[in-house]
Formats: structure tokens, C-alpha cells, sequence
């Protein structure tokens, strides 16, 4: 219709009346097709978008039903009215043109949309004052008598011109996904605006008839505007998370009008300043500009202030940043001096935090730190300074004394009480904690040395596995210095300095577990009630070059801390089924039990198959291998886990719950998982020769251990008092120095035939 129309139209095949109902026909049946597509693009988006095209049809709708009473006007009444019905119909374009501009999203999201409308006011105001001196003033002064239907006439172009400055100001802040339809809309505003004008000028010589050149613009636009609502439709591009900074155009294009405003009206006479128009047009942009700037500076100094903020702040968890935290410490630090009150810094330490990256991924990893950052905040006053120093290493400064230092590291152990939900995953992670106060008798004391003797309380909680807030005693620094110097001294070269040779120990350790230079030894589990050997526990060691061996405490911190733990769990897997093998070829079937990490169990699908195929390979039943679970550390998949340990458990494979009642263990472990054998830590039972409520703890897991089925082997028997005690109680098996000492596995054959052989039990029946 549009190129009938144009063609119809430049050649003049028609004329008169019959052009006119043509023009009116395609200027009618144009909007149904603008309108339309701007309503199915409104359903195609939400929010802000959906509200601008639904604008925009309405603007397109207005528009039409204004034709269709011009229409009427020209066609059955003959004659047209100045003003009309019909140019409400035709103003609401305009109208729902800016809404609807002002309604698309900007690429940059700080910029304020009051500002976005002062430089539209700005641009229009100008063009309206260089319109006004060249075309619009001759015009209006036309004719005297009938103001108001040219007022009417001379809205037209003001509108568009108001449009156009406003789709000016929307582009050059549009991103990339709105670029094509808004260039689109634009060139529409443009055509309407070519025509408007020339309808305005062609009416005030009374030259405008329908079916003119004119019209063509018109035309245009309403295609342009279908067309800009179809390219609208097309989905969202990925939006760009980088902070992109508003480009040089948005900031000198509000200016560019207006400076050749004041050229073109400055080189008119005196008399133009003088009209009512100018000095209305002019007094706004004096106002706008005076506003405009006003935002800018305000929200200068707003981002100033948000830049301020961010650089005292951690970018994931809102929490203060290591350099807010120094300089608040640092300024308590010197207030304490003058007011006497010492404060006290809690250093804070997620265990095994490591592994949640590893195993779940680091998105898993980063929401676990906030949502400890939210319990830390939501815990402890608003007064004290809660921090993230980085990685999972967080710290409170207590402006208070050591009471009040000591109830905030309580109610920092209480966050971590309830298991984080994460992902699908509910994870059991505990803090280590440190807490150091100062001192009046220390005046010396910097903040940097208190958070360091914090940091050095946190480590001895953490080596200690200790579940409470650990409070720094002078004797800790020893200890530490001690610790790390035994470990790093006898597992890598001297020299370098201390990161240097952490560095080296780890590398050693890779090293040592590919090459297999760590071993096992086998201590003997003993059946409480007959004496008789029940099988053996695999204990790893690392020997060392100088004829020193590291005991698993000493290293497995760094194999859980730098991912080392799958490579670990298949070289004790492999070490201890070859054993087993040796002893079977020798014609004794010794039952083994294995250490398994639980993230191993609960992230290790293909655990089972790997089992059963190392058992396979060397000819050996799974009813001889017992899976214990080091319950130190979490099962943060329950469901998974619990796969798992029935793949094995089907296999013919036992399961063990290891140190159970010193890690995350649960009751509801006993009844979830499919498990063999509880095996109680040493520290759960050391004192219950001398505690009876010790006592009762023990008898009460053990009977509920055997009204559910299961095996009930005790670790850590010393002495005949014990084993004794620990038979009373009800427990199975035994294990302990008591019984005997780890032995190298060439040793293990004479274990099993002292047994067979008829050994007494070794205690008193």
C-alpha cells in the first residue's frame, strides 16, 4: 500500500476527491499493522519495555482514529474544521511516542531518567527557538484572526521536534539490543515531523490539499513505526554485566542545539527577544539547564560517595574489606590508650572450605560465603566491625572488653550451628576461632600485632580440630613456631622463606602420593567379648628422608586444603587391597578397613565401580573390606551419599561411620545411611572410666547402635581398665595400644595365627 501510494501520488494518476479517499484509505489501514506489531512486542517483553510499546500503539491508535475523522470531515462533511476532533486523535501520537521513548531501557542504569527528560526539554526548547526565528514566526503572525487553529497547527511540529530530542537522548544511551528498533522509531518521528511541518507551513498559505507530496512522509513513518515494533520482538541479547561509561555524545549533544539557538536568535534584531514565545522558551532553558546541572552534580557526588563505599567493602559478601578493617582497628587501637577499654579482634576461619569449591564448584563456594557473612552480621551487634580479609578468612573488632569479645566469638561458633542449604546441598561446616584482647599493661601493642595473636588462636583451634572460641595464651605463639617449623623443616628443603618452603611441601606431597612413598600400617581389632582378632584398620604414615615418620594429622590439612584428597583415597584404596592380597596368597583372609573422606563418598559417583574393580583384579571378596567414613569432616549430599554406600553395601562392601561423636555426625546418620558399624572416637569414650554421665552418653549410643544393627567398634582403649568398661558397656570390637601397636603388614600373619592359635583374651574376663 505504501508504494501504490507513493506511485499513485507522484505520477498523479488521481486527483481531487478520489485522491483524498485513497490518501485517507492507506493512512487508515497503515495504523492497523503499527498498532498491532507495537501490541504483540509489548507481549513479547515485560516491564518497562511492555509499558513502552503499549505506549507506542497507543500513540498509533490515537493517530488513526484521528485520520478516520479527518477522513469523515474531508469526505462526507466537505469541509475541515480548525481545530478539530481529529487533532486530539493526532496529538496522541506525540504523546505516546515519548512515553514510550522515555519507557527503553538505557544502557547505563545511574543515569537518572529526570536527567534523560531535562536534556530532551533542552534540545526541544533550542530547536523550537531556531524554528521560531526562521520558519514558525511568520507563520503564527499569518493570521491574526484565527490564533487557536494555528496554535493547533504549530503543535505538530513543536511535538516532533520535542520527540526528536528525546529519541536523540534515548540512543545514545540505549544498549546494543535496542539500537535497531529505536534507530527505526526515530527515522518514523523524523517523517511525521518533515510532514507535520510542511502541513503546517502549506496550511497557513492555504496550499495543502490530501494526496500531496506531503502525505508521502506520513506514510513513511507509519511503516517505519511497524517495522520498529516487528524488531522488537527479537529476544534480548545477553546483557553486558561491565560497567560501560556514558560515551562523550550523551554529554555534549543537550549543548549543540542550544548553542546554535543563541546563534541564530542572537543574529535576529532586538525586537525578536521581545515576543512572548522566545522569552517563555528561553526563560525554561535557563531553568533546565540550571536543573540539569544541579543532577549532575548531585549525582557526582553520589557516585563519589558509592565509590568511597565500594572500595571499603568486599565485592561478594557487602562485608568491610581487609583496608576498612585496619583502619577501624587502627583507630580503636588508639582511643583505648585514652579511654582505657581494650578492644578485641575474632579471627574467623571456614574448615575445610577448600572442598566445597573442589566438589560443588566455586558458585557453591561463593554463596556459602554469603550466607556466612549473613549469619555473622545478623548475630553480632551493629557497633562491631564484621569483615571478610579474604578467601574464607573473616575477623570481628569488638570495641569492648574481653567479656564482650569472648560472647561475640560465642555467638560466632552459634552461626554455624544450623547446616547450610545450598544448591541442593545441606553442608555441616564448622569455624575455627580465634580471640585476642589487649591489654592496659601493653601500650605498645599495635592493631596489626592483635590480629595477628588472633590468627594465631584460630590456627591452634584449627590444628586442635578444637570447636570452641580458642582464646590466644603467649604459649600458643611457641606451639605455632614449633608446629610449623617441625613440619616445614622435615618435609622440604631448608632455605627460602616460609611460603617458599610451603610451597615445596606440597609439591613433596604430590610427589609422594603419585610415586606411593606413603604407607600403611595395620592395627589389630580385637572382639570385646572373646579376645579373638576381627581384623585390622589401615593407618597411613609418611616416612620421611632423615628416618622420621608424619603422622595423618600433621599433613592431611594440606591434602584437604589443596584438593589432594581423591588421589590420597585411591592409593590408600590400592595400598591396602594389595596387602590384603599378599596376606590371602599366604592363605589367611584378614578383614581391612579403609579410610574414605565422606566428600569422596558423597561427590564420587564412580567410587563403587572403582572398588569393585580393584577388587576384582586381585581376586578378592568385598565382604573383607570395610569403607570407613572420616566422620571429621561433612556429608553435604545426603541422597548422594546415601547412593553410594548402597552400591557398596550391595556389592557385598561394609560401612563404617569413623569418629563418631567428634565431627558432624548426627543421630540422624544412623538412621539414614546405610552403615555396618559405628566406630566411637577416642575422645568420646577417654573419660568414661572417671565421668558416669560419660557413661551413660556411651551406653545410650550403644543400644541404640544395636536396636538398629549395627557393629559397635571402640577406638583408643589404653589400658585393661578401659576395655574392660568399654565390654561392660556393651561395645564389640576393641581397638587400641592397649591390644597392640600398628604393625608393618608382613607383620599382620603373626597376629592372625596368635589368634587362631588360641591366645587369651588380655584382660580379665
Amino acid at each position: 500500500m505504501f508504494v501504490a501510494l507513493v506511485v499513485v501520488i507522484l505520477l498523479g494518476w488521481l486527483h481531487g476527491s478520489t485522491l483524498a479517499a485513497v490518501a485517507d484509505f492507506v493512512f487508515v489501514a497503515l495504523t492497523i499493522p503499527a498498532a498491532s506489531f507495537a501490541v504483540l512486542a509489548a507481549r513479547s517483553r515485560s516491564g518497562r519495555l511492555r509499558l513502552a510499546w503499549l505506549s507506542l500503539a497507543a500513540g498509533i491508535a490515537g493517530w488513526g482514529v484521528g485520520e478516520a475523522i479527518w477522513a469523515f470531515y474531508e469526505l462526507y462533511l466537505h469541509e475541515i474544521p480548525s481545530p478539530s476532533f481529529a487533532d486530539v486523535g493526532f496529538l496522541l501520537l506525540p504523546i505516546g511516542a515519548t512515553g514510550a521513548l522515555l519507557l527503553f531501557p538505557v544502557e547505563h542504569s545511574n543515569e537518572s531518567r529526570m536527567r534523560l527528560v531535562l536534556d530532551g526539554i533542552i534540545i526541544a526548547g533550542s530547536l523550537f527557538l531556531v524554528s521560531w526565528v526562521l520558519i514558525l514566526e511568520p507563520m503564527y503572525l499569518s493570521d491574526p484572526e484565527n490564533r487557536l487553529g494555528m496554535v493547533v497547527s504549530l503543535a505538530y511540529p513543536v511535538s516532533d521536534i520535542v520527540i526528536l530530542a528525546v529519541a536523540g537522548m534515548v540512543m545514545v544511551r540505549s544498549g546494543d539490543e535496542h539500537r535497531l528498533p529505536l534507530i527505526l522509531l526515530t527515522a518514523a518521528i523524523a517523517c511525521f515531523a518533515f510532514s507535520d511541518s510542511a502541513f503546517a507551513y502549506l496550511s497557513a498559505r492555504g496550499e495543502y490539499y490530501s494526496g500531496s507530496v506531503v502525505d508521502i512522509g506520513w506514510a513513511a513513518g507509519l511503516l517505519l513505526a511497524t517495522v520498529a515494533a516487528a524488531a522488537g520482538r527479537d529476544g534480548a541479547r545477553p546483557h553486558r554485566d561491565s560497567v560501560v561509561l556514558p560515551g562523550w555524545a550523551s554529554v555534549w549533544l543537550p549543548y549543540m542545539p542550544l548553542l546554535v539557538a543563541g546563534i541564530v536568535v542572537a543574529g535576529r534584531s532586538v525586537p525578536i527577544w521581545q515576543t512572548r514565545p522566545v522569552l517563555v522558551v528561553a526563560g525554561l532553558l535557563v531553568v533546565t539547564v540550571l536543573a540539569r546541572q544541579f543532577l549532575a552534580v548531585r549525582e557526582n557526588r553520589r557516585l563519589v560517595a558509592t565509590v568511597a563505599h565500594q572500595a571499603e567493602r568486599d565485592s561478594l559478601t557487602g562485608l568491610a574489606n581487609r583496608a576498612l578493617f585496619h583502619a577501624r582497628l587502627r583507630d580503636a587501637m588508639e582511643c583505648s590508650g585514652r579511654e582505657k577499654v581494650w578492644p578485641g579482634v575474632v579471627s574467623i576461619d571456614i574448615n575445610d572450605f577448600k572442598l566445597v569449591n573442589d566438589n560443588l564448584g566455586h558458585p557453591v563456594g561463593d554463596d556459602l560465603l554469603v550466607e556466612v557473612a549473613r549469619r555473622l552480621v545478623d548475630g553480632i551487634r551493629a557497633e562491631h566491625t564484621v569483615a571478610r580479609l579474604g578467601g574464607d578468612e573473616f575477623a570481628v573488632l569488638v570495641d569492648r572488653n574481653v567479656d564482650a569479645a569472648e560472647r561475640v566469638g560465642g555467638r560466632v561458633v552459634e552461626a554455624f550451628d544450623k547446616p547450610f542449604v545450598l544448591a541442593g546441598h545441606e553442608l555441616r561446616v564448622r569455624p575455627s576461632v580465634g580471640l585476642a584482647v589487649g591489654g592496659p599493661d601493653e601500650t605498645d601493642l599495635s592493631g596489626g600485632e592483635l590480629l595477628r595473636r588472633a590468627d594465631i588462636a584460630m590456627y591452634t583451634a584449627k590444628r586442635s580440630r578444637f570447636r570452641g572460641v580458642q582464646i590466644y595464651d603467649p604459649s600458643m605463639q611457641l606451639e605455632t613456631e614449633a608446629a610449623e617449623d617441625q613440619l616445614l623443616a622435615e618435609s622440604a628443603p631448608p632455605g627460602g622463606s616460609a611460603g617458599v618452603r610451603a610451597i615445596q611441601l606440597l609439591g613433596k606431597l604430590g610427589q609422594a602420593i603419585d610415586k606411593g612413598e606413603l604407607t600403611l600400617v595395620y592395627q589389630q581389632k580385637i572382639d570385646l567379648r572373646t579376645g579373638e582378632f576381627v581384623g585390622v584398620e589401615a593407618l597411613l604414615r609418611w616416612p620421611q628422608s632423615d628416618g622420621s615418620v608424619l603422622m595423618p594429622e600433621e599433613f592431611l590439612p594440606v591434602v584437604r586444603r589443596h584438593g589432594l584428597t581423591g588421589r590420597l583415597t585411591h592409593h590408600v584404596l590400592a595400598t591396602a587391597l594389595d596387602a590384603r592380597q599378599g596376606w590371602h596368597r599366604a592363605g589367611l583372609d584378614v578383614p581391612v578397613a579403609v579410610n574414605v573422606f565422606a566428600p569422596s563418598v558423597a561427590n564420587t559417583t564412580g567410587l563403587p565401580a572403582t572398588i569393585a574393580q580393584a577388587l576384582g583384579h586381585r581376586g578378592l571378596s568385598p565382604g573383607g573390606l570395610t569403607v570407613e567414613i572420616t566422620e571429621d569432616m561433612f556429608l553435604d549430599n545426603m541422597e548422594r551419599a546415601r547412593d553410594v554406600l548402597e552400591q557398596l553395601r550391595h556389592s557385598g562392601i561394609r560401612i563404617a561411620i569413623d569418629d563418631f561423636g567428634s565431627g558432624y555426625s548426627a543421630l540422624s546418620y544412623l538412621r539414614d545411611l546405610p552403615i555396618d558399624e559405628v566406630k566411637l572416637d577416642r575422645g568420646f569414650i577417654a573419660s568414661i572410666p572417671v565421668d558416669e554421665r560419660a557413661a551413660a552418653v556411651v551406653r545410650a549410643v550403644v543400644d541404640l547402635a544395636h536396636v538398629l544393627g549395627l557393629t559397635v567398634v571402640v577406638e583408643g582403649v589404653e589400658d585393661a581398665d578401659t576395655a574392660a568398661l568399654v565390654r561392660d558397656l556393651g561395645c564389640d570390637v576393641g581397638q587400641g595400644f592397649f591390644f597392640g601397636v600398628p604393625v608393618t603388614p608382613d607383620k599382620v600373619p603373626a597376629l592372625v595365627k596368635r589368634s587362631l592359635a588360641g591366645a587369651p583374651a588380655p584382660w580379665p574376663a
